[in-house]
């Protein structure tokens, strides 16, 4: 009994300290980060205002070889999107799951809206905007470009504007194909295509109509100028990600690339690179055909940005001959099924480390696909979350059967076992070895009710993980008032569950759901006898209210599966311990709350 107690405490510290990372760390994190972005951002304003144009107007010409400057672009209010939109020819892009355009100066992917997922669990409300015009403050964007030298002319970059036969639009039947020539007779077929879901093939022709050889160098970038207010939590990375060379995965924190400026690892012939969010990616993919080199970086030329981008080695284009290069452009939503399927299907080496498993992966990812199975099956993660509380107990219950067996053998032996303190009370030595001879006679192991608790430990913080990372989890409905499971139960007992029409701070938004939890969690701890040691009985007094203030933060997927988990718990200890013959405690210790405590003077 005295292990599984500092179990109990021990879980209790790491869910303490969990909750304490999240109200005093993440929480107040946030509102810095948002404040950094306004102020950001009214600096940008101001320093344009100041130069009296375009920032990037004046920019330094690329050198041989590097990745022309994307600092430019004029800034207008987020509320001038459909402005800055109109402000350049584009193909239309619609297909089942994007809706967008490609602005034909720079053939750039910067206008991308996703048309399964809002902003809200609201469904009218707007559709998620991944890509943005460089000119808002959220610029964001996938370019494809070339650098060249004298002998080539000018190839297309940032500023080339590319020609299109009529009005297409890109959807998953129809490609569309630009073009380009320049002065030095090269002419550049840039050919979009699209499938059902996120991923674009941009397949660049160039073709040498002039009298002498070229070479000229490919490059593509994901461009970013703002990051999100809560970015790469201490459960999860968001940022700047890539998968090349020999290095493997590599994973950069805004703060950290802020710091670092530049991080170029070595040489590569496959992977993938880009900028990651919670519940979003845009990557590229280069040919494996030809050699690049990665490079992520934070520039401060002009307006701050933050870039994922590749240069590979020279390309030669013989006279009278042509040389065509592909890249894909991943932009979409993490759905764990399309991202094993874009892995496996188009070979894209480690694809799936764009969604953020954690060190953990071997237990999270087994978790995720249980309760999405189990979700196919129910139709509600919700009941799917309850099924997997009861399919792992089921598992696990050999193990747990034994524990609480040899849990009520402990309580069996208690008289003994007071008996031996107080004989011993003195010889602490002698104590100990009568204790581990009365272990062996009865055939009791003191740690096996450890594992009953300790087991619940990776089960609840892959579950927590699975409920923070996957974009299935997002805006997923359980029944009545919850109606996103990634989000905290949104009632409070404070205003009455809604009836007192005030608005809460976040500490005091104490749901339904929490309470359960804490109800189900007291009724587990009052099966025990209550510590004999004042210290130990004030804890497990109060630990039940101060994990229900904890857990109200936390998702409430979460909450739910605990409160269930502590249910399932009480049943199956008070069956074992019927059958072992051990007393159960609960409605003595329930009783004993309510009856009259003698006076001092009684």
């Amino acid at each position: 009994m005295e292990n599984n107690r500092n179990f109990f405490i021990t879980i209790a510290l790491s869910v303490l300290i969990l909750a304490v990372w999240q109200y005093f760390y993440v929480l107040p994190r946030s509102e810095a980060q948002r404040e950094a972005a306004r102020i950001e951002q009214q600096r940008v304003e101001e320093q344009k205002k100041a130069a009296g144009g375009n920032p990037g107007e004046n920019a330094a010409p690329a050198a041989p070889g590097s990745i022309p400057s994307a600092s430019g672009g004029d800034i207008v209010t987020a509320a001038g999107r459909d402005q800055a939109i109109a402000a350049s020819k584009r193909v239309r892009i619609d297909t089942p799951s994007l809706e967008g355009s490609i602005n034909l100066t720079g053939a750039r992917l910067d206008d991308l809206k996703l048309k399964h997922y809002t902003e809200t669990v609201d469904k009218n409300s707007p559709e998620i905007s991944l890509l943005n015009p460089q000119s808002l403050p959220t610029g964001y964007f996938a370019e494809i470009g070339f650098v060249g030298n004298d002998k080539t002319g000018t190839v297309p970059g940032a500023d080339t504007v590319w020609n299109v036969d009529g009005n297409p639009t890109l959807s998953p039947s129809t490609p569309v194909t630009l073009t380009y020539t320049n002065d030095k007779g090269l002419t550049f077929k840039r050919t979009f295509s699209v499938d059902d879901s996120y991923m674009f093939t941009v397949s660049d022709t160039v073709q040498n109509a002039g009298s002498s050889a070229v070479s000229l160098f490919n490059y593509g970038r994901v461009t970013r100028y703002d990051k999100p207010a809560v970015a790469s939590t201490y459960v999860l990375h968001e940022g700047l990600i890539g998968v090349t060379g020999t290095e493997g995965l590599a994973e950069y924190k805004y703060a950290k690339i802020e710091s670092e400026k530049q991080m170029t690892p070595g040489k590569s012939t496959d992977g993938w690179l880009g900028i990651t969010d919670k519940y979003w990616a845009v990557t590229l993919v280069p040919s494996e055909k030809q050699p690049f080199q990665p490079r992520y970086a934070f520039f401060e030329d002009g307006r701050h940005r933050y870039q994922s981008d590749f240069l590979t080695d020279a390309i030669n284009v013989e006279a009278g001959q042509s040389a065509t290069v592909e890249t894909e452009v991943f932009a979409g939503a993490k759905e764990v099924a399309k991202i094993n399927a874009y892995e496996a299907d188009r070979h894209i080496r480690q694809f799936n480390l764009v969604i953020d498993w954690g060190w953990f992966y071997f237990i999270t990812k087994p978790m995720f696909w249980l309760i999405d199975t189990l979700y196919k099956f129910f139709g509600n993660f919700g009941l799917a979350i309850l099924a997997t509380t009861v399919i792992v107990k089921a598992i696990f219950f050999p193990l747990a059967n034994k524990s609480y067996a040899s849990m009520a053998n402990m309580k069996k032996v208690q008289p003994k076992m007071l008996e031996i303190r107080e004989k011993y009370a003195d010889d602490k030595m002698a104590q100990q070895k009568a204790m581990m001879e009365l272990y062996k006679t009865e055939k009791i192991n003191p740690l096996a009710g450890c594992w009953p608790v300790a087991l619940q430990i990776p089960v609840f913080f892959s579950l927590y993980k699975v409920l923070y990372i996957t974009i299935e989890m997002r805006h997923a409905p359980f029944f009545g008032w919850i109606q996103d499971l990634a989000a905290p139960d949104p009632t409070s007992i404070f205003n009455l569950f809604g009836l007192i029409p005030i608005t809460l701070p976040h500490m005091l938004m104490i749901g339904v759901w929490p309470l359960i939890m804490g109800v189900t969690m007291f009724l587990q701890m009052r099966m025990n006898p209550t510590p004999p040691d004042p210290t130990q009985a004030a804890i497990f007094t109060w630990m039940p209210v101060i994990f229900t203030f904890m857990m109200a933060g936390f998702p409430a997927g979460l909450v739910i599966y605990w409160a269930w988990n502590n249910t399932l718990s009480i049943l199956q200890q008070g069956l074992i311990m019927k059958r072992q013959g051990a007393k159960i405690e609960l409605w003595d210790n329930l009783a004993a709350l309510f009856r009259k405590k003698p006076s001092p003077a009684e």
